[in-house]
């Protein structure tokens, strides 16, 4: 047990020391995905109940999946992901098995607050230990009381006759408050992964099943309510039919514009709530839950829901069309797709009397495929690509594929081939120099270096080419805007 603890000692240290030389000065570039693998290795080293558990070993195997992906192009939903994967493994030995992703979320955020407090916690169990063996310890610093303070005399008096080794005492620094508590902050995180905090098991145990319970759902209640409800939402969903999938004529004062950019993330926030609510109103065990019409009502309901989050997608598809794609909107896109199969597991939930456990089991298995897909993908550069190809070169917003980053060189390079005016292609090549030049300098450096930034600039300086056209000059006072067009100072006002 002491060789353990020890052991589980020198592992932090070694990754305290690891961290301190790959990032001296800031928290990017591949070496993130290094840091993250040598993490992962001294679990395993440190703790001999994950090396056993054949469960822990597939969260042991997902966690090294996202530290290829932190190692490619790190980012933070890929380090959440790699945290999330790597705490399970921590914690599964501690368990009987893997129950539910509801109390299996508890557990994670209970760890993740929790551990704060486990170092300083077995540091004073560790200090408590030790109280017994004080006679001891006073013994021994008290043999070491003359060689120390002795030693230290004679190096003082040669320092002040031997300028070699005074140089030598002088390059000594000691490490400032912010590296102390920056070392401090890594070994906090890591020790946990080591040692978990027994809390964690005992209250995520005591939590109740995930079924929702609403007051006032008697049978006669339900009924009336699946049926009102029914009725509002068919209303909102005729509307949309007639006007936002039909494109029928809007009254006087309002713009098709106006009803499609309005209303997509409120009828997400509508579904969601109705299939809350659908749940509560027909959980197991009540008169509801078994009557014919409540089920038929609610699966109407459901369906009602379905075609609301249809309505979504089809506003925000409009509003994309209109402007322009975004990585967020991308995500907004992906979010509703979840939200409508969601809808329909709630619906094959009540008609097949699932319980919630595997309603949740499912929704978080759906979920953490479309983020895991997503911390490999590079949404920008996907929105960048279809910017390019649907979009006039002259509508194109360079202020936002600038901010974007090296995702959007590509597509930069692309457009530049287009049929453009001089001004406009001026305006993209001003773009594209600012990313393939910052690009270029990150790439130099070691500590910014990432596999699919190398990819990128390799390819990128294949299309451009030995001698790549530059945008015009620029001399001051004239200045150019983010979207690369030239801003001239007014002229000064006659008097």
């Amino acid at each position: 047990m002491r060789f353990s603890f020890l052991c589980k000692i020198a592992i932090v240290i070694a990754l305290v020391v690891l961290f301190d030389r790959l990032f001296p000065d800031s928290f990017s570039g591949a070496r993130i995905g290094g840091f993250a693998g040598v993490w992962l290795m001294g679990l395993v080293l440190g703790r001999g109940d994950v090396r056993r558990n054949k469960r822990a070993c597939i969260a042991l195997a997902v966690a090294a999946l996202f530290t290829g992906s932190l190692f490619d192009d790190p980012g933070p939903l890929a380090w959440a992901l790699f945290w999330c994967a790597l705490s399970v493994a921590v914690l599964l030995p501690k368990v009987s098995g893997f129950d539910d992703a509801w109390h299996w979320g508890a557990r994670l955020m209970i760890h993740a607050v929790g551990g704060i407090g486990k170092p300083f916690a077995d540091l004073r169990r560790f200090g408590r230990s030790r109280q017994r063996k004080r006679a001891n310890a006073g013994s021994v610093m008290a043999m070491l009381g003359l060689p120390l303070v002795g030693g230290a005399l004679f190096v003082t008096l040669f320092a002040a006759a031997n300028p070699l080794i005074a140089q030598t005492l002088a390059a000594i620094r000691l490490p400032s408050v912010w590296q102390i508590l920056l070392w401090t902050f890594v070994a906090v995180c890591v020790w946990p992964s080591l040692r978990p905090q027994a809390a964690v098991m005992r209250l995520a145990g005591r939590l109740p099943d995930p079924e929702p319970v609403l007051p006032g759902t008697s049978l006669p209640s339900v009924l009336i309510a699946l049926a009102l409800f029914n009725a509002i939402f068919a209303v909102q969903n005729g509307l949309d039919i007639a006007f936002l999938w039909n494109g029928g004529a809007l009254p006087a004062g309002m713009t098709q514009t106006e009803y499609v950019h309005r209303g997509a993330y409120p009828l997400i926030g509508t579904a969601l709530i109705a299939g809350v609510m659908a749940l509560a109103m027909l959980r197991p065990g009540s008169a509801s839950a078994h009557h014919p019409w409540a089920r038929r009502l609610v699966t109407l309901w459901v369906v009602q829901n379905l075609v609301l989050v249809a309505s979504s997608i089809l506003r925000t598809i409009d509003y994309v069309e209109a402007s322009m794609l975004t990585a967020w909107r991308i995500a907004a896109l992906a979010w509703m797709a979840l939200v409508a199969l969601g809808l329909v597991l709630i619906c094959w939930r009540i008609l097949r009397g699932r319980s919630a456990r595997w309603l949740i089991n499912w929704n978080a298995f759906v979920a953490a495929v479309v983020l895991t897909v997503c911390s490999f993908v590079d949404l920008g550069a996907l929105a960048a690509s279809w910017n390019v190809r649907q979009q006039a070169p002259a509508a194109i917003d360079l202020c936002y594929i600038g901010q974007v980053g090296d995702g959007a060189l590509l597509p930069l390079i692309a457009l530049e081939h287009r049929r453009m005016d001089a001004v406009t292609r001026d305006r993209v090549r001003y773009a594209r120099d600012l990313i393939f030049t910052d690009l270029s300098a990150r790439q130099d450096s070691w500590t910014e270096w990432t596999p699919r930034g190398a990819r990128r600039l390799a390819r990128a300086t294949a299309m451009l080419g030995p001698n790549p056209a530059r945008p015009l000059a620029v001399e001051q006072p004239a200045w150019r805007n983010c979207d690369g067009s030239i801003e001239h100072p007014a002229p000064p006002a006659q008097p």
